[in-house]
């Protein structure tokens, strides 16, 4: 600035550029904050047991996320309330993607299922996206003598109420799997809900419970052994897993299908550049070697959806959840 000016308007001119200075840097905020996510250990709370389909899907990812994010993602099971507890958990988070929740189908269930819930499901949470689709099996064991569906359904229509099955909570996806296929067979037995489905697969290994609607995840070993039995899959597809074993639908019940999932979801109000950042590298993750060869072994089928793909697939299922549980008339709990 020349030295002929004024003082007092070196002075303003000073302050002008002070000012803009400062814009400047306001301005570049919103970039530096991107580049800062993340900038802690990554929480992921999974609202079932250690062992669960949902926690083996999650630890599967998880490794692989610390290595791309540079921080560790570690693993917080929160049981408890189908899944609910884990949910409220992430849903009074703060929104920053530090908590992130890895849940399953049973997310859009529990709307229906619970009277009163300390979240909105359709609005307290933002998808990031699914992460695998893991189909429901149809399991027995083998000394109950059952081959085929049909010789199940044939029992249970001569026995009505005798039989039970087993679920892996009231409301769960193994729940609703197994009333869809009730509906479909036009049968009745006795729901037997469990704390997770490693107590319900324990007891129909034992005979205790006649069938279970299980993750395929944690029966394939004893699938393979002989020690279960594998009647259908209730997926629309046939699992890769176990190609021999027909859909339910295949099995002459049409309309029994159910689809489970595992999904990704963060607080409702995580910034968008954070969500898609995630989003990303679970894709990265899942076009691993590495993980694609885990998923071969516990069955699943990575499965991804853009976030805002995932959001609209949520409230879709939401509402065709709600119809399913008023159909089969399920209690709500209160």
């Amino acid at each position: 600035m020349p030295d002929s000016l004024p003082s007092s308007v070196r002075r303003r001119s000073g302050l002008w550029g002070a000012a803009l200075a400062a814009l400047a840097l306001l301005g570049a905020a919103p970039a530096w904050a991107q580049t800062a996510f993340p900038s802690k250990p990554i929480r992921v709370v999974v609202p079932f047991a250690a062992g669960s389909t949902t926690d083996i899907i999650a630890r599967a990812i998880t490794d692989r996320l610390s290595q791309s994010l540079g921080q560790p993602v570690v693993v917080e099971n929160r049981a408890g309330a189908s899944g609910t507890i884990g949910q409220a958990a992430v849903a009074q988070a703060a929104p920053d993607g530090h908590t992130i929740l890895i849940h399953s189908s049973s997310h859009t269930v529990s709307p229906s299922t619970f009277a009163k819930l300390p979240f909105d499901t359709a609005t307290d949470f933002a998808g990031v996206t699914p992460i695998a689709s893991t189909p429901n099996v149809l399991v027995v064991s083998p000394a109950k003598g059952w081959k085929t569906v049909q010789e199940l359904l044939a029992t249970a229509r001569a026995k009505p109420g005798q039989l039970n099955y087993a679920s892996a909570g009231q409301g769960s996806a193994t729940h609703l799997n197994a009333e869809k296929f009730k509906m479909a067979g036009q049968f009745f037995a006795v729901h037997i809900p469990f704390n997770g489905s490693a107590a319900a697969v324990t007891e129909v290994l034992a005979g205790r419970m006649d069938y279970y609607f299980s993750p395929i995840t944690p029966v394939l070993p004893q699938i393979r052994e002989g020690r279960l039995l594998a009647l259908a899959v209730g997926s629309p597809r046939r699992a890769a897993a176990l190609p021999q074993v027909p859909t339910t639908a295949e099995a002459g019940l049409p309309g029994s299908e159910f689809n489970f999932w595992i999904g990704m979801m963060v607080p409702a109000k995580t910034p968008r550049d954070v969500v898609n950042r995630l989003h990303d590298e679970v894709v990265k993750a899942l076009d691993s070697a590495e993980v694609k060869e885990r998923f071969a072994r516990l069955g699943a089928d990575a499965w991804t959806l853009r976030p805002e793909a995932f959001d609209t697939y949520i409230r879709d299922e939401i509402r065709s959840n709600a119809a399913l549980v008023k159909a089969a008339r399920l209690e709500v709990q209160q």
